[in-house]
């Protein structure tokens, strides 16, 4: 039997002391350095049918190096597989995080049902019976997924040797616990015991290994930071859950993209993967409204059509307010200096209202003329045209800057019927024969005469 022996970890950031101490030299957190066991008795290795006879690994020159694709496991998810490169890739570790309630275990349940493979589903959170009651309401189509309720990862290898999956799904790797190490589920010791055992288990036998993760207040994902360092990809899964919508991102991907993302519908049956969100994210309305203009967008590489929607009206308090949902409150503020200073707008007694619809944030620049000209139409109660949409950033000086990708950008217009897009006389357009018509500005008088006039 071994000394055990215990150490001090931070809970925020993973960071190891010999003693304890108030605040956390790495991350500046106060009260979260706690005393864990980090060593019992000596653990024996796991082993798997694959794993018996292992040859040893040898130096290649690059040039030597088989640079073929691998072959990706489909998940009949055409959003799930955007977001991963194409599919799930062998001997992968992914991790999934997301907020309490906003999908994750319905997001991965309902792929292993849609997936033609043999799937175990390991819960450490919820009952077989609460599992089935989900499943029912998803409406599965194959019945190759089998759900295991268990938290201690010796019992579930055992479980994986007898059964022998193509794929295992841990909903959550904060509810696991392994013998080899004393403290409680959850701390930073076992967290990184159980994702070792779990990433020695995947590349020993080409299975890949789909891991939900709890996330802490700050939205980071619960745990050490050296979590998401050993794992292959780490997804992110946000949205409000006061809306419908949820979007699906990847923050690390060592087999893909990181600029992809993927648009989920939460409904009464399961999440409905959105193949054109534009569609939906765009307010169907019969009569034209000040205040409400198209931004073309893009987040991540898939343009966006969005709505903006902004109302200007007098102050009736002595300080004027400015809000914005969905939009940074400090650009609101900018574009409204820079239309008072350019265009010659008395907006400082007025109260501003923004809204960017459909409940999603966006950092893009190139919705700025689209903010510039929704302020304009409310402050005039001019409606813009409906089939009017804008792409392109707005300068201190009142100029008119060029955006990137912007040709993406109108051929998603063009897709959607619009008629007129304004972009930046600047942008270097190479597209010919277009069905929508490409109005090049190039200072913010430009849009104001189009608006007001």
């Amino acid at each position: 039997m071994a000394k055990v022996k215990t150490t001090f970890f931070c809970q925020n950031c993973g960071s190891q002391y010999a003693k304890w101490q108030g605040q956390c030299n790495a991350c500046k957190e106060w009260n979260t350095i706690v005393e864990e066991v980090i060593q019992t008795p000596e653990k024996s290795d796991w082993k798997s049918p694959t794993s018996t006879v292992k040859k040893a690994a040898i130096p290649l020159r690059i040039q030597d190096i088989d640079a073929s694709k691998e072959a990706r496991l489909d998940t009949f998810d055409g959003e799930f597989n955007r977001v991963l490169g194409g599919g799930i890739v062998p001997g992968s570790l992914t991790l999934l995080g997301g907020e309490p309630g906003i999908g994750k275990s319905t997001l991965l349940l309902q792929i292993s049902l849609k997936l033609p493979y043999k799937t175990l589903y390991v819960s450490g959170e919820e009952s077989q019976k609460q599992i089935k009651m989900r499943a029912e309401r998803i409406n599965p189509k194959h019945n190759n997924c089998y759900i295991l309720t268990e938290t201690k990862t010796q019992n579930i290898f055992k479980q994986i040797e007898a059964l022998e999956p193509d794929i295992v799904i841990i909903d959550s790797i904060q509810t696991l616990h392994s013998d080899y190490i004393e403290s409680s589920s959850g701390s930073i010791s076992q967290i990184k015991e159980c994702t070792t055992e779990l990433i020695k288990f995947a590349k020993e036998t080409a299975t890949p290994v789909l891991l939900i993760g709890h996330i802490t207040k700050d939205g980071n994902i619960a745990g050490p930071k050296i979590l998401e360092h050993m794992v292959d990809t780490v997804l992110q899964f946000e949205g409000d859950r006061n809306h419908v919508f949820r979007i699906l991102r990847a923050h690390k991907n060592r087999f893909g993209s990181t600029n992809e993302l993927g648009i989920y519908e939460m409904q009464g049956s399961g999440l409905r993967e959105v193949s054109n969100p534009s569609e939906i994210l765009i307010s169907k309305k019969d009569e034209e409204l000040s205040g409400n203009a198209i931004a073309a967008t893009l987040e991540g590489m898939r343009p966006l059509m969005i709505e903006v929607q902004a109302l200007v009206s007098t102050a009736v308090y002595g300080t004027p307010q400015r809000s914005a949902t969905g939009f940074n409150a400090k650009r609101l503020n900018m574009l409204l200096a820079v239309l008072e200073k350019r265009a010659g707008f008395r907006l400082g007694a007025k109260d501003v209202f923004l809204n960017i619809t459909g409940g999603i944030n966006v950092d893009d620049p190139a919705i700025d003329l689209a903010v510039v000209a929704s302020i304009l139409s409310s402050n005039e109660d001019v409606a813009l045209q409906k089939d009017f949409c804008f792409a392109a950033e707005v300068g201190l000086s009142g100029e008119i800057r060029p955006v990137q990708r912007v040709e993406q950008r109108i051929l998603e217009a063009e897709k959607l019927g619009f008629s007129t897009i304004f972009v930046s006389k600047y942008n270097k357009i190479s597209l010919k024969n277009t069905a929508i018509k490409i109005q090049l500005i190039s200072k913010i008088e430009d849009i104001v005469d189009a608006i007001v006039s």
